[in-house]
């Protein structure tokens, strides 16, 4: 399983969050959520029977809902943009 390097993760506050040292930005967590959760779902496919990486998984899936949800509350206009860069909610 890929881990996110520290580069990768200050990649993705620079990219979502404004800096890299931004790390409690709103988008840029539910970015790097994503981003976790896309590497734990391609693991899980090779490995069907992982069933406590399973629950990590459903537990980042409802942690990033969560995130999106107050960002919607928010702020809708970047609520919009961000799941149109991440691919997420057709």
């Amino acid at each position: 399983m890929p881990y996110l390097t520290k580069e990768k993760v200050s990649d993705i506050f620079t990219q979502f969050g404004g800096k890299a040292t931004n790390t409690g930005s709103i988008e840029g967590q539910i970015a790097l959520l994503t981003e976790r959760i896309n590497g734990i779902s391609q693991h899980l496919q090779q490995n069907k029977k992982d069933f406590s990486t399973h629950r990590g998984l459903m537990k980042m899936v409802g942690q990033r809902k969560r995130l999106l949800n107050y960002l919607s509350k928010h702020n809708l206009q970047g609520y919009r943009q961000l799941i149109e860069k991440l691919g997420i909610r057709k």
